[in-house]
């Protein structure tokens, strides 16, 4: 069967950085709380989370530095383009975060913010490792290699 595309599911923002600087372990989809001006704004696309990071602190996750440009029309009712945000994830994910960012030493890495297939916004956050100069030029070398091995393929069959 032909898979329908969502007309719902829409990327609004996207660390592609992330999958550079850091080696992801693992990744959780988690709610976000928002106001109705920062949904509005959103809905336009104008959004980065590219110098954010998560952090759990007293038991809650939070986003913090992330940016959700303001909603011109919400006069009175706007936000702060850059507050702290609460993420919304079971207990069970949060003991696992907090073990891997305290015991473990790793980070959270918001990796995507999206709309899912319900209209809801969704965050998903990698629980990373911080990668060292060697390992990043070794990414650089295997991903040239591999664009060389398919152009290759393509040209002799």
């Amino acid at each position: 069967m032909a898979k329908i595309s969502d007309p719902n599911y829409k990327i609004i923002a996207e660390n592609r950085r992330a999958r550079y600087d850091y080696a992801i372990e693992s990744d959780l989809e988690c709610g976000i709380m928002l106001t109705g001006s920062e949904v509005k704004s959103l809905r336009s696309g104008k959004a980065n989370i590219a110098e954010s990071y998560a952090t759990v602190e007293n038991g809650e996750l939070w986003l913090v530095n992330s940016y959700i440009a303001p909603y011109l029309q919400a006069k009175t009712f706007g936000h702060d383009e850059r507050r702290r945000r609460k993420l919304l994830a079971s207990r069970k994910e949060l003991a696992r975060l907090w073990a891997a960012t305290a015991k473990d030493g790793m980070t959270l890495v918001p990796l995507v913010m999206y709309f899912n297939h319900r209209g809801l916004v969704k965050l998903k956050i990698g629980v990373a490792k911080g990668k060292k100069l060697a390992d990043k030029r070794a990414t650089e070398a295997k991903r040239d290699w591999d664009k060389q091995k398919r152009r290759l393929m393509k040209e002799h069959g």
